[in-house]
Formats: C-alpha cells, structure tokens, sequence
C-alpha cells in the first residue's frame, strides 16, 4: 500500500486526479505523522486538525465533481510562524507577542495557498522573530534533527524543515533573510528554494527589510517549481513585489543543464574551512552536473567575506523589530536576540548606510559574475548539524551563529536566486546540501539544474525516520 507521507505533492495530485486516494485520506496521514514526530522532534507549535480535515473534505468534493480550485488542491502544507494565516495567531516565537490579536489577514503566500485549495494542517516553530541559524526559542523550546534528534534542524526555519523531511505534509512555506530556508534544508535533507527578492510577495514587511524572502521548502525541485506558480505573483500590500513571471517555473524543468555554464566554487577562494565530507560529496555532485553536459570550472566569484556589513543590516533589523517592546517584555527575550538588538541599536544611520554601499558593490560584483556563468554551485553548509540547543557548534570558536553559515547570507545581500539540494550524507548519516545560485531573477535556471539533480538520482527526496516516528 502506498504511503501517502512519503508522496510529493506533485504525487498526490496526480492520485486524486485518478481517484487513487483522496485529500482526506491524505490530511489525515499527514496529521498522524505531524501528531507522531511531535514530541521528539517538536517540529510545530500548533497543529490545527479540525480545520484541515474540513478543508480536506471540501477538497475531496470539488475532486469528486471534477472541479478542482487552482493547482494545489488538497495538498497538506504548513506555514512557517513567521507568516500571517488568518484564524491562527503568528506568535514568532516570541511571548512578548500577544496571542489574543485579531488574526484576521493572510499573508500574500499563506493567501496564494488558501485561493489554490491548499489544506493548512498547522504552523511551524521558529526562533524568535527568526533571528538566527537555529531553531529554539524561549516560548516553543528546541526544534531537533530529523535524523538524529541530539542534532539541531538548522533554522530559523527549522520546524518547516523537519515537518517536510519526516513527511507532516510535502510543502511548507519558510522565511529567508540569511540562509532560514536553505541551513535547514541542508540540515534536514530536503529542498528548498530562497527566491529572488520580491518574487514572493511578503506582508507585513519584514523588519530585517530587502534580506528576508520567502520561499518553499519541499522534498524535491519539482514540488517547489508548483509552488512557485502558486506563490510568486504580486501582491499590492507588498510595493516591492515583482511583476508576475513570464511563464510557469513547472514548464521550464525539463530543459537539463546541458550547456549551461557553472562555476564551482568549493571554499569561496580558501575563505571557508569546509568538513571533508561535505567537499567530497559536493565535488561528486559538481561531476555529475559536467557528466549531464553542463560546462563547469572550478572558480571563485570576487567576494570577499560582508559578514560586518550583515551583522549592521541584521542587528539593526532586530533592534527595529523589538523597539516596541517594554522592559518587562525585553527579558523574556532569547538572551542572544537581546544582545544583537542592543548592539543594533547603537549603530548610526551612516553605519547603516555604509552597510548598504558595501551591499550594492557586492551586488555588482555578482551581476559581473554572472555575466560569464549561469550558476555558481558551492556546498550549502561547511559542515552537517551539530548539537542541538546551541546558537553555534561547541569550540568551533565563533561567536553568532554567521560564523557558520558564510556560503548562505551573501546571496541575501544580493537578492540572488538560491536553493540547497540534498546530495548526500556523511559517516553519520546526516545530510549533505549543494548550493545552487544564479543571477536575479533566473529563479529558473536554479529549479532546473536542481530539478536534473534530482532525475539523475544526485538528489533523493527520501523520508527521515527518526526513532519515534
């Protein structure tokens, strides 16, 4: 008998369209593994059952009359508690967020998703306001590894990964400002995609500003392709929204990479000490990309380590996002949160500024690079999930959790297109992620060079099985 959790949604779809099994029969697997997983792996802060199952059957009629709403209709999703969903309070990890609000707007790809007959089984946990590379949080706790749960998912979008990895639904949406969707992918073993900035419409805007994008993360590039469709029009609450895409993102995945030009760049130039494991598997998959045509160098775009630059954006960022909050509030933060959103607030506006030129030149640096490439590949992470509970990996020496993840941020400071694709595993089983990067607003090429990992079998979208599930 076919497992539904380990379906794609592509899957699923193609099962209702020929009566194979249905979206209630669907939702309510999804719930049983999301109900299962919860208490080792504490990958959700809400679970919203009743609502799903009658949204699942409302879906199950509209497929019986062979009238289905949109492209995703009875396909089980969560939502990362970054993301508004109406009738659902968005908490951000924080309690210095009041539960009792009105709750009654959607953001514009939680409402894509409601207008497409998406079926919502729950929101996801997230650091406070997602401000680091980790899930846990004063008010939700640790967010654990899908396949080893001493291990930490990665975050901020970690409960969205560990959901999609131990198949609690086969799409979630996740929040980026500086590697959220792709560490936890890389972390988890899935797929995710931080699209060009504007891409997918964010409201509220977010207080980290043109750093955070929102974006899928699902078990592999031809789920993230639909959702795509789904999520990546305007929104006229967001003003720096883009125009909507030429054409379908699902249309483009077969064209192969054959001819495209990439430049691998292992260590960004010897700037980043990368676990042996992970350049060897990386390395294999980088073969793989030349074996299926693709035209690769080993080079290194002109970029030298923002991480300061960032931190200014960044910091600054938190301490706007919190600046409301009372004293009493403030020390029921994460002690880290409050420590950056001090340092933020000490900045000038000619920091900030300075911050932003360094941003553009870096922006121009990658358009030139890009001039000559198609896709810049690079491992996702240096290294696989460490420990769980901890901001950064014990004696790795470094400070914020930026020390760790120097191949993820650049690319939001660049608004570039940028995806993890699982490639591998080390000797402990834990997962392995490539990079895929491309010029702005060539989200496609991104998709398809993931999407023809996947097909050669590089990439797998196989369900995590921790012991409690």
């Amino acid at each position: 008998m076919t497992e539904l959790t380990d379906l794609t949604a592509v899957r699923l779809l193609d099962g209702y369209r020929k009566g194979e099994w249905s979206p209630v029969e669907a939702t309510r697997a999804a719930l049983e593994r999301a109900e299962a997983i919860q208490p080792e792996v504490n990958a959700f802060v809400r679970l919203t059952a009743e609502d799903a199952l009658e949204r699942a059957r409302a879906s199950e009629e509209r497929w019986r009359r062979g009238e289905p709403r949109g492209l995703l209709d009875g396909v089980p999703v969560t939502v990362k508690d970054i993301l508004l969903q109406r009738g659902a309070p968005t908490l951000r990890g924080s309690r210095a967020v009041d539960p009792a609000g009105r709750w009654d707007e959607d953001a514009p790809s939680v409402a894509r998703l409601r207008e497409h007959g998406a079926v919502f089984l729950g929101k996801t946990t997230t650091p406070e306001y997602g401000w680091k590379g980790v899930t846990d949080s004063p008010l939700s706790g640790v967010t654990r590894n899908p396949h080893d749960p001493s291990r930490t998912a990665g975050g901020s979008s970690g409960g969205s990964a560990a959901a999609v990895a131990l198949g609690a639904g086969p799409l979630s949406l996740g929040t980026d400002g500086g590697g959220s969707v792709r560490i936890p992918a890389s972390f988890c073993g899935i797929f995710a995609l931080k699209p060009t900035y504007g891409r997918v419409p964010l409201y509220p805007a977010s207080a980290f500003g043109t750093l955070a994008h929102v974006g899928p993360m699902t078990r592999d590039a031809a789920d993230a392709a639909l959702l795509m469709d789904v999520i990546g029009h305007p929104d006229s609450r967001d003003w720096s929204a883009l125009t909507a895409p030429a054409g379908p993102y699902t249309d483009g995945l077969a064209g192969g990479v054959r001819g495209l030009r990439v430049a691998y760049s292992p260590s960004l130039g010897g700037q980043v000490a990368v676990r042996p494991a992970v350049a060897r598997t990386v390395r294999r998959a980088v073969e793989r990309l030349a074996e299926l045509g693709a035209y690769v160098t080993e080079t290194d775009p002109d970029l030298t380590d923002p991480v300061e630059a960032f931190h200014t954006l960044w910091f600054s960022g938190a301490a706007r996002v919190t600046q409301h909050l009372g004293p009493q509030q403030r020390e029921s933060l994460d002690p880290g949160l409050r420590e950056i959103c001090a340092r933020g607030a000490r900045y000038s506006a000619l920091d900030y500024l300075a911050a932003v030129d360094v941003r553009m030149d870096l922006g121009r640096r990658m358009g030139r690079f890009h001039d000559t490439y198609d896709l810049l590949v690079t491992p996702t992470m240096p290294l696989t999930a460490f420990e769980a509970g901890v901001e950064v990996p014990k004696g790795s020496g470094h400070r914020r959790w930026t020390g760790w993840t120097p191949f993820t941020y650049p690319f939001n400071m660049t608004q570039q297109p940028a995806a993890s694709v699982p490639v591998g595993v080390d000797g402990d089983g834990l997962p392995i992620g490539l990079q895929l990067v491309a010029a702005r607003h060539r989200d496609d090429l991104v998709l398809r060079a993931a999407h023809a990992l996947y097909e050669a079998r590089v990439a797998s979208a196989g369900r995590a099985t921790p012991s409690g599930s």
